[in-house]
C-alpha cells in the first residue's frame, strides 16, 4: 500500500471529505475508526496522523477521544474541530461552550500572511465550543473575532474550520503545511493507483482461479471488469450483464457494444419478464428493491451454472465510502440495498469476493477507467440506481409505464447533451409520478400523467443542489416532452437539495 495519511474518524460528517481532499492534492488517505490501536498506527506508518470534527463536546464524559500526547510522539498530528479541541484540551489548555456559535461561512484574521495567503480568509465552521486559553507551546497563528481558530507547535497544527470543505477558501493550504510537517511528497495520481490495484489482484488471484464479474452497464463495475481483463488472462476472467427489462432507452444495446469495444468476455442474459411479472402490482418501493435483488441474484446464478465452469471469485466494485461506513465512530452502516454488488450471491455460490477499487472513490475510478480507455459515454455517464426505473416509476411497474419513462428520460437527456448541460450535471433523470390531472392537447380533453424532472449538482452524492436552469430551458425540454411522448400532460421540476431530499424519490 502507498503510504499516506491516516484519519482517525470522531464522527464528523466531512470525514470522507478529508480523505479526498487529501487524494485530490497527491497525498493518499485512509480512513479508521478513531480508536483504532497503537500497534495498527504503527502498522502503517503514516506521515501523520488527522484527527477528524465530531459532534460531541471534549469535556462530555462519553465523548470519544484519544491520548493526543501519546499520539504525537508516534507521529505529527492535525487536529480539525473537534480534533482541534482535543488537542487544546489534553495539552494543558481549555475549551468551553460558547455564547457565540458558528455556523457556516466566517471570516478568519491571521496573525501573518500564511504561505504568501491573505490576512483575511472566509472559511466554513461548525461549532459550539470553542478554545478560550491555548497551552503556551502552541502559536496562535489565526482567530476569529472571538476565539483562536489555527495554532501549531514543533508536532501539532489545529485548525478549528473545515478547511476540507469546498466553502472555505484555501483550505488545502492547511494540507501543504501538514504535509510539510510531515515531509511527506505527493505520489498519488492515476499510475500509482492503477500499480497498487494491480499488485492487489495479482495478490489475491492465483495461476489458473477463474473470476466471475457481474456487468451492469455502470461506471464501477466496467471499470473492474475492464482493469481484471487487463491483468488477468484470457480464460481467468468471465463477465455477465443482466438486463433487467427496467434500463433506459437503448441502453442494454448501448453498453453491450461498449463492452464489445473493450473486448470484455461477455454474456447477456434477458430477463425483462423475470423482473416485470415479479413486480407486478408492487408499489412499496423497499418491497420492489428486495424482489429485484433476489430476482437478480436467481437469474445471475442460473447463468453462472449453465456455463459449468468452476469459479473461485466474484468481483465486485465496491467503493472507498461503503468500506467506511462498517468503520465509522457510529459503528456498522445502514442496510446497503440488496441489488447493490450484487449482494447475497458469495454466501450462495460459495465464491470468494474481489474488490480491486475498495479503496478508491468515486472519482478516482473514473482516472483509473481514463487510463483504461473506457468509452467516455460509460464513464462519465450520470449515476444511475441498481433497481433501474422501478424506482424512478412511483406506483406499480408495467411496461406501460416503462415506455412513457423511457421515452421521456430520452427527450430529457438528449436535450442536456444538445445544449452541453449534461456534464454540468451530476444526475439528471425523470420521474413518473402516480398522479393524473386534466390536460389540453389537440382541442381533446385529457387525463395523463404528470412527470418529475429532477436535476442535481454533487460531487459524491452526499450532498446536492438542485441544478439551477436558465427558465427558457426548462420550457423547453417541458413542450418537448409533452408533444413527444404520449400520455404525458404535465411536467413539474424538482428544487428540492440533499438534505432534507435525497436525490432518488424512492
Amino acid at each position: 500500500m502507498v503510504r499516506g495519511f491516516l484519519i482517525l474518524d470522531f464522527g464528523s460528517q466531512y470525514t470522507q471529505v478529508i480523505a479526498r481532499r487529501l487524494r485530490d492534492l497527491g497525498y493518499y488517505s485512509e480512513i479508521s475508526a478513531y480508536d483504532i490501536s497503537v500497534d495498527e498506527i504503527k502498522k502503517k506508518n503514516p506521515f501523520g496522523i488527522i484527527l477528524s470534527g465530531g459532534p460531541q463536546s471534549v469535556y462530555d464524559e462519553n465523548s470519544p477521544r484519544r491520548d493526543i500526547l501519546e499520539l504525537g510522539k508516534l507521529k505529527p498530528l492535525l487536529g480539525i474541530c473537534y480534533g482541534f479541541q482535543m488537542m487544546v484540551h489534553q495539552t494543558g489548555g481549555k475549551v468551553e461552550t460558547s455564547p457565540y456559535r458558528e455556523y457556516g461561512r466566517k471570516v478568519l484574521n491571521w496573525k501573518k500572511k500564511f504561505r504568501g495567503g491573505d490576512l483575511i480568509q472566509k472559511v466554513w465552521m461548525s461549532h459550539g465550543d470553542v478554545a478560550t486559553h491555548v497551552p503556551p507551546e502552541f502559536q496562535v497563528l489565526a482567530e476569529t473575532s472571538h476565539h483562536p481558530a489555527v495554532i501549531q507547535s514543533d508536532r501539532m497544527l489545529g485548525v478549528q474550520f473545515h478547511p476540507e470543505v469546498f466553502h472555505s477558501e484555501r483550505g488545502e493550504e492547511i494540507f501543504h503545511e501538514f504535509a510539510e510537517m510531515c515531509q511527506a511528497q505527493p505520489q498519488w495520481n492515476a499510475n500509482s493507483m492503477l500499480e497498487e490495484i494491480s499488485q492487489f489482484v495479482r495478490s489475491q488471484v492465483k495461476e489458473g482461479e477463474k473470476v466471475l464479474c457481474a456487468l451492469s452497464g455502470g461506471v464501477d463495475s466496467t471499470v473492474v471488469a475492464t482493469l481484471l481483463h487487463k491483468i488477468l488472462k484470457p480464460d481467468q476472467l468471465q463477465c455477465v450483464f443482466v438486463d433487467t427489462g427496467l434500463l433506459r432507452d437503448r441502453e442494454a444495446e448501448e453498453v453491450m457494444a461498449a463492452y464489445s469495444e473493450l473486448h470484455l468476455p461477455v454474456v447477456k442474459v434477458d430477463a425483462s419478464e423475470v423482473f416485470l411479472n415479479a413486480l407486478s402490482g408492487v408499489t412499496d418501493p423497499e418491497r420492489k428493491r428486495k424482489i429485484i435483488g433476489q430476482k437478480f441474484i436467481e437469474v445471475f446464478d442460473q447463468k453462472v451454472k449453465e456455463l459449468k465452469t468452476h469459479f473461485t471469485w466474484l468481483a465486485q466494485g465496491t467503493l472507498y465510502p461503503d468500506v467506511i461506513e462498517s468503520v465509522s465512530l457510529h459503528g456498522t452502516s445502514v442496510t446497503i440495498k440488496s441489488h447493490h454488488n450484487v449482494g447475497g450471491l458469495p454466501e450462495k455460490m460459495h465464491l470468494k469476493v474481489l474488490e480491486p477499487v475498495r479503496f478508491l472513490f468515486k472519482d478516482e475510478v473514473r482516472k483509473i477507467g481514463d487510463e483504461l480507455q473506457v468509452p467516455h459515454p460509460i464513464l462519465y455517464r450520470h449515476p444511475f440506481p441498481g433497481p433501474g426505473l422501478a424506482i424512478r416509476i412511483l406506483g406499480a411497474v408495467n411496461s406501460e409505464n416503462l415506455e412513457i419513462l423511457r421515452k421521456a428520460d430520452r427527450v430529457f437527456i438528449d436535450y442536456l447533451k444538445e445544449n452541453n448541460l449534461y456534464s454540468e450535471i451530476w444526475q439528471a433523470f425523470c420521474v413518473l409520478l402516480p398522479v393524473q390531472s386534466v390536460g389540453v392537447q389537440g382541442d381533446s380533453r385529457t387525463y395523463d400523467s404528470v412527470l418529475a424532472l429532477r436535476a442535481v449538482t454533487s460531487r459524491d452524492g452526499m450532498t446536492a443542489d438542485w441544478y439551477d436552469f436558465d427558465l427558457h430551458h426548462l420550457r423547453e425540454v417541458s413542450a418537448r416532452i409533452t408533444n413527444q411522448v404520449k400520455g404525458i400532460n404535465r411536467i413539474t421540476y424538482d428544487v428540492t437539495s440533499k438534505p432534507p431530499a435525497t436525490i432518488e424519490w424512492e
